[in-house]
Order: C-alpha cells, then structure tokens, then sequence
C-alpha cells in the first residue's frame, strides 16, 4: 500500500497563490510513487488577488480553498478536515500564496505571522514524526514554527538564486540553519524529518526544478 500524503495548496497562480508547475510535479512524482494523495487548503480570503498577465493587484476578492480547487480539479477539501492520524507526511508548494496566504512573510518578513490551522498542523506531524515536505518560498514555514531547524531554499552564492541571500539570512535570524543546495537537490533534515528543495527560487529550466521536487518527494516517502 501506497504512503498516504497530503498536499496543502494557497491558492492558484505564482503570485498570488500556489505555484502551479510546482504543485503538478509534486503531484506527479508521488503519483510514480504509488502515494495516496488527499488534497486540502485554508478556506480563507486570499490577501490579494494579483492580475498574472499585467502582474498587479485587482480589487477582486478570492477564496484560497475554491482558487486551489481548479489545480485540484475540484477534489480538494478544507483544511480544518486535515486527520493527521490518517496520512503519513504532508507537503506545501511555495509559490507566493505559502507566503501571503498560508503565512504573512512576503510582507512581514521574518516577523510574520503563520496561518493558526497551518502551524497546528506543522506541529501536529512533527509531534507525530511524520515527514513535512516544502518547496521554493514555503520552506520559511518551517523555519517560524521550528526554531533551529535546517532548511534550504537554495543556493546563496550563485547568480541563479537572486532571491535566496536575503532569504537565507531571515532564516538564521530565526534561528535556524540554511543548508546551500542547488536546484535539483533537497536537503533532509533527519531529526525533524523537514525536507525542503528551493524550486523556483532558482531561475532554472523547468525540468531541473521537477527533478528537485522530485528529490524532495522520494526523501519524504522514505521518511514516511
């Protein structure tokens, strides 16, 4: 029998949801691997909804629950349906809604607020010690509700991760460790069982950030 793994999306769209290529191979790799995947996000009003093809913000109001539905094709449930005791390991893509919607670290930073149902859950696997698997932006999840855990987001020394020195560097700020990687690695923290690859935090081919995710979801079914 398959692992039994939850997916948690924030949305639809880079910026202001879930990013979708990330969510689909995440999807696809536990699909080679024979995983149970149970889908679910926050049914909360997204914090903005940004215009993709202009790159602006609109006046419109979005649900993250009915936005993450289209990548789920609609079997999606709410977040506070979420059993730990019935999965084996959970999963975030980044994309900018882990980072608007699911916590507030695109504006605040490292002083962020994390969503309460999405901490109770963290908290929850990790009581449990059932794996936790992020990629791109939402390994800082991770990094605010676990102090002194190890994380990657990337690659700092490295033109192709223009994003990641300040990012890293919020990362320490709280304590934890950042662990340098290159796009198609992940990096295992075996005490907590956080398996973090930095996706597209670096700008690189499509097919080298499917085969880090790739990496990240073979880690954590093997710590399931």
């Amino acid at each position: 029998m398959g692992k039994r793994v939850a997916v948690v999306l924030a949305g639809c769209g880079v910026f202001d949801g879930s990013e979708i290529h990330e969510a689909s191979a995440i999807l696809v790799h536990l699909s080679r691997q024979q995983a149970t995947v149970k889908i679910f996000a926050p049914s909360t009003d997204q914090m903005h909804v940004v215009d993709h093809l202009k790159g602006s913000p609109t006046e419109e109001k979005r649900n993250v629950l009915v936005e993450s539905a289209r990548l789920a094709r609609g079997d999606i449930q709410d977040l506070s349906e979420l059993n730990v005791k019935d999965l084996d390991a959970i999963i975030f893509p980044g994309g900018f809604g882990a980072a608007k919607n699911l916590c507030s670290w695109a504006v605040q930073g490292k002083d962020c607020s994390v969503n309460e149902q999405v901490k109770t859950l963290l908290e929850a696997f990790h009581a449990e010690k059932k794996p936790i698997g992020l990629c791109c932006i939402s390994p800082v999840l991770a990094a605010k509700v676990f102090p002194g855990c190890e994380v990657t987001v990337g690659h700092d020394k490295d033109d192709r991760y223009p994003d990641v020195p300040d990012t890293a560097e919020a990362i320490s700020q709280l304590g934890c460790k950042h662990i340098c990687k290159h796009v198609n690695e992940a990096h295992v923290d075996e005490k907590n069982k956080i398996v973090t690859t930095c996706a597209f935090m670096c700008k690189a081919p499509l097919h080298e950030i499917f085969d880090g995710i790739g990496e990240m979801v073979r880690e954590v079914l093997k710590l399931a």
